[in-house]
């Protein structure tokens, strides 16, 4: 019977430290993401402007070409329309600075109906755009035809637009839909050289940071404690019903 006993402890300890340590790795592991994501969250609302935007790297445009058009941005809420009500969620900025003296314009229009307005107009097509750091690609497209698109600005497409001399700022609250974004010189003329930066006024990353934190290092510590016991080897244990033996003079 004590043999038994004896041989089923040993089995029975090993199985438990096992358990405790491979839950000890997944709580580790989970931790670990929940503390990166907390300090990516912090980082995030540390570099928000005085106005709560969090902003890409600017990027400079060149392009000999009547407009700069960025490619469809397809915008889906998938039912979180109602998160776009408040003040501070949903807001975009697009500041665009001209590098001369040419007013420049700046719009964000239904993706069809900015395709007519530079219907037969060669435009520059901008893709691959990497918010952080922010780049992008864009590539020349040469569209049938040479006529010149009538000024932007007096067209009635534009969800919001701005244009004017010196450094234009665009404010847009996001909504549903396939959009577009358009750089041009005011008057619609060829040639666009401009710098251009966009931001997005992103909320709870306050709140997201210090839960994802506080939380990871809770689990942190608990995935410590459950690698410890799980490590430390078990003390001997007498069988039942064995005789110590005498202790000697």
């Amino acid at each position: 019977m004590n043999e038994q006993t004896t041989d089923i402890q040993p089995k029975r300890s090993r199985g438990a430290r096992i358990a405790l340590i491979v839950t000890g790795a997944v709580t580790g592991l989970l931790a670990a993401g929940l503390l990166a994501v907390g300090g990516v969250a912090l980082y995030g609302e540390s570099e928000k402007d005085g106005d709560g935007y969090l902003s890409a790297d600017s990027h400079q445009f060149t392009a000999g070409t009547h407009a700069l058009a960025s490619e469809n941005l397809d915008v889906d809420l998938d039912g979180a329309g109602w998160l776009m009500d408040r003040e501070d969620v949903g807001d975009v900025r697009v500041e665009v600075a001209p590098q001369g003296d040419e007013p420049v314009f700046v719009g964000i229009a239904p993706t069809d109906q900015v395709s007519r307005y530079l219907s037969g107009v060669s435009h520059t097509s901008v893709s691959d755009v990497d918010s952080w750091p922010f780049d992008a690609d864009y590539e020349e497209r040469a569209v049938a035809g040479e006529g010149k698109p009538a000024p932007p600005g007096d067209q009635r497409i534009w969800a919001a637009s701005a244009q004017g001399a010196g450094t234009q700022t665009l404010e847009w609250d996001v909504d549903d839909g396939d959009w577009s974004v358009v750089v041009m010189n005011a008057d619609g003329s060829r040639g666009v050289n401009a710098e251009v930066e966009a931001g997005a006024k992103v909320p709870f990353l306050s709140e997201i940071g210090w839960t994802g934190v506080g939380t990871g290092a809770v689990l942190m510590i608990a995935a410590a404690a459950l690698l410890v016991a799980g490590i430390r080897t078990p003390r001997n244990r007498t069988p039942a019903g064995t005789a110590l033996a005498p202790a000697t003079a």
